[in-house]
């Protein structure tokens, strides 16, 4: 056996789980790694106005390789298409709504009028499926924001329907401060995917029933829970009428409980990396548009905590852990101060989880650029055999006849695997 068929069994087969491949810095991974955050939406002018298109269809989404389900997105991709504007830009949002299901969006941090806020029933009614509505509202304040649909949250933020709203200052105070040229931007979230598979079959069901219903003269607002207005809903229950939540209460066991945990749509290993280079600034804008805390801390660093649910802080702190709440935003400044490849990651040991495994979740990490490529290879300071051929392993030529238990002899110097517990 030769060393490439040792190291593709079953024995080692962790080892493709590797958090730091040794090709790290190549112009391939570097080009990957962009398409793991969100790309700017593209825009038109009509005037002084700045003309975006955003819709919600269904989605299959993959947040780590080999596990794909049915979701919804905006425009086809989880988090949506990040909209950057300067503060003050007049911003009209376009909305299709090609499902079968009702959606909304909220701008979420943004001092929209009442009626863009996107709360169905409060602030207008429903985008009704293949409908169309228009968003039109001043961008303001500047800062780190988010969008999200604001119909059915529980099941649609959980589904993805998220995305990034940055609105700049051309003079930016965090930049004066803090000269820097790159920025990351990184969303969290939480997601049960039975729950989101087991609610979206229902609901689309429940909508094509409805749809029939409609277009044959025969829906009825009681039975479906949907009304013209809050008066008609009152006027109903004084008739009897029992709304869902009376007769349909859930138990905890029956709400969401998260299995995947993201960063922008991706668990590890497939989430990104913050690159950087000695003596370099950058900012990371970090959102949670999701349901949990996460608690992210930082590996050999401090960071300067620079901004508040998109507001400058005038007098900016260090820190090297955070607690992002749902609807929280903030922004960072990392200084390249310590050359490395250090892990970012949630403190949280359930969400650097996939489906409850471990690695998985919130893990990513922030690369030095200029780390020589002797310390990119992992195998050089371990004392594993596995990886390092000079830690016991010698040379792996005329192995080629050797069984699996050589290997174990190998790797834990007899020919069993080690006692635990249960051989006694």
């Amino acid at each position: 056996m030769d060393r490439r068929d040792f190291l593709a069994t079953g024995a080692v087969s962790t080892a493709g789980m590797l958090f730091f491949p040794g090709n790290l810095l190549a112009k391939e991974a570097k080009t990957d790694n962009q398409t793991r955050f969100s790309q700017p939406l593209p825009y038109t002018m009509d005037g002084e106005w700045k003309e975006f298109e955003l819709y919600i269809d269904l989605h299959t989404h993959e947040p780590a390789p080999g596990f794909k389900y049915h979701t919804l997105a905006f425009n086809d991709m989880i988090p949506g298409p990040e909209i950057r504007v300067n503060a003050g830009d007049k911003v009209r949002v376009k909305f299709i709504n090609k499902t079968d299901l009702n959606h909304t969006i909220h701008w979420h941090g943004i001092f929209v009028p009442w009626r863009m806020d996107g709360v169905p029933y409060v602030s207008q009614l429903p985008v009704m499926p293949k409908n169309e509505f228009i968003y039109e509202f001043i961008a303001e304040p500047e800062g780190t924001h988010f969008y999200h649909c604001h119909w059915g949250t529980l099941m649609h933020m959980q589904a993805g329907m998220f995305g990034t709203l940055i609105v700049e200052n051309p003079k930016d105070p965090i930049k004066e401060k803090f000269p820097y040229e790159r920025e990351y931007t990184l969303v969290y979230s939480s997601h049960d995917s039975n729950y989101i598979r087991d609610e979206m079959n229902s609901m689309l069901e429940r909508m094509k029933q409805r749809t029939y219903l409609m277009k044959e003269g025969r829906f009825n607002s009681e039975q479906w829970g949907v009304f013209d207005n809050k008066e008609q809903f009152l006027a109903s229950i004084d008739n009897g009428y029992q709304p869902p939540y009376v007769n349909n209460r859930r138990s905890n066991a029956e709400l969401p409980q998260a299995n995947w945990f993201t960063v922008n749509g991706k668990s590890y290993p497939s989430t990104p990396y913050l690159f950087i280079k000695s003596g370099e600034n950058i900012r990371v804008r970090l959102i949670n548009a999701g349901a949990e805390t996460h608690h992210l801390h930082l590996h050999g660093h401090d960071f300067w905590m620079v901004a508040d649910d998109g507001v400058p802080l005038e007098h900016p702190w260090k820190r090297n852990t955070v607690p992002l709440t749902p609807g929280k935003t903030f922004d960072i400044i990392i200084e390249g101060n310590n050359r490395g490849i250090w892990t970012f990651h949630d403190h949280d040991t359930r969400k650097v989880t996939n489906n409850g495994l471990y690695p998985g979740g919130n893990l990513l990490a922030l690369v030095y650029e200029d780390l020589p490529a002797d310390e990119l290879i992992i195998s050089k300071h371990s004392g594993n055999p596995m990886y390092n051929p000079n830690a016991g392993m010698g040379d792996m030529k005329g192995m080629e006849n050797e069984k699996m238990g050589n290997m174990n002899k190998m790797m834990f110097g007899e020919d069993k695997l080690p006692k635990i517990a249960l051989d006694e």
